[in-house]
């Protein structure tokens, strides 16, 4: 055990302070094309920063990790993706698509937007957002205009498209900010768990399709979190059942609910709904139980508060602007009530990319060989 931790911490100590340098000879020669990322807070790097919108990350302390400062990012330092677009080569971050024309879209655009989610309506209880309807549009847009430099030839910018990797990271916030707040939304009363995860998949099948009839190809998709863990669940939930360090498992079952039919709808496309697609599956929902649950060997002291917040967990309110936050993050699992530290997302992206431990039914790095 003693080996085992020592590996994974030296991993670790790799990954952080050299993500660049640690990217081996085999990735480098996996490197894609282009990157598109598709999601809401977990992944958004700027795109809500002029929305009129309690879902922005554009102030001090958030970014305090991170070279450029707050650009955004709902998090101390890099997100999931920028980790994933350093590991598969990119020498710059996948910038936000609000900042971004012309021929840089040939490089990749992040489309997310904090507080979005699956359905139009979730979100709105914070404000101003892009729902994944809206950003699949944006998408659309920027195909169009990419078309130029291809000479119109549409074949030829599918073929490059079809190299690319696009990442979809949808679903928390339809349960977070949508079928978990009854004061705001109707969508408990007006299906149960079974029918409103299966109506959440039935639009997403829809999103999903259009961005396959847009260039679409090798597609990351990933399964929603413990939402019932997170530290604004905990600091809610325990306050009213009197316990201390427990989930909210009603909402971790009807999410385990969602996270099972999107598994099966990456088997449906796989299997010949979208011809020549290749879709995988990123259980995130086990790889951060299991970052959780094993906290101590990935050097995390604290898994059930954020560095930066306030109240109980840290998790009743998020991080306010100029909060002086934990002085050490890599020792946390949460940076705030609701998104993970830079050096979770770190992990997190390591282990997707060349390991099936979380990846179905191939990884990421097969992915982008394939």
């Amino acid at each position: 055990m003693a080996i085992h931790r020592f590996v994974l911490l030296a991993s670790l100590s790799l990954v952080l302070f050299g993500l660049e340098t640690a990217v081996s000879q085999q990735q480098q020669q996996s490197q894609v094309p282009c990157l598109y990322i598709f999601g809401d807070s977990l992944v958004d790097n700027g795109n809500n920063n002029r929305l009129l919108s309690l879902a922005r990350a554009n102030y001090r302390p958030y970014g305090i990790d991170f070279p450029q400062g707050a650009t955004g990012r709902f998090t101390n330092g890099r997100t999931y993706v920028d980790a994933l677009a350093q590991i598969l080569g990119f020498r710059t971050y996948i910038p936000p698509y609000s900042r971004i024309r012309g021929q840089a879209l040939l490089r990749g655009a992040n489309f997310a937007s904090g507080a979005a989610g699956i359905r139009d309506e979730t979100g709105d209880n914070l404000g101003a957002h892009t729902s994944m309807n809206q950003q699949v549009n944006s998408y659309t847009s920027a195909v169009q205009q990419m078309l130029q430099y291809f000479r119109g030839d549409t074949n030829e910018l599918q073929r490059y498209l079809s190299s690319c990797i696009f990442y979809s990271g949808m679903g928390s916030n339809d349960y977070l900010n949508n079928y978990f707040m009854p004061d705001f939304y109707s969508t408990s009363t007006d299906y149960n768990d079974k029918t409103y995860a299966e109506s959440l998949i039935k639009n997403y099948t829809q999103q999903l399709t259009r961005l396959y009839q847009f260039g679409a190809r090798k597609v990351i998709v990933t399964a929603v979190g413990q939402i019932g863990c997170i530290p604004y669940e905990l600091a809610r939930y325990n306050n009213r059942n009197n316990s201390t360090g427990r989930c909210n498992d009603k909402i971790n079952n009807a999410i385990a609910l969602f996270n099972s039919q999107l598994k099966k709808l990456v088997d449906r496309f796989n299997n010949g709904q979208l011809q020549g697609a290749k879709f995988v599956y990123l259980d995130t929902y086990k790889s951060t139980s299991d970052l959780a649950a094993n906290g101590a060997a990935y050097g995390f002291e604290v898994v059930d508060k954020g560095c930066c917040g306030v109240g109980r967990n840290n998790g009743q309110i998020t991080c306010l602007p100029l909060q002086q936050p934990c002085s050490d993050r890599t020792k946390y699992l949460f940076w705030d009530a609701f998104h993970p530290t830079e050096t979770a997302n770190i992990l997190l992206a390591k282990s997707n990319f060349n390991s099936r431990a979380y990846a179905y039914p191939i990884n990421i790095q097969e992915l982008a060989n394939h």
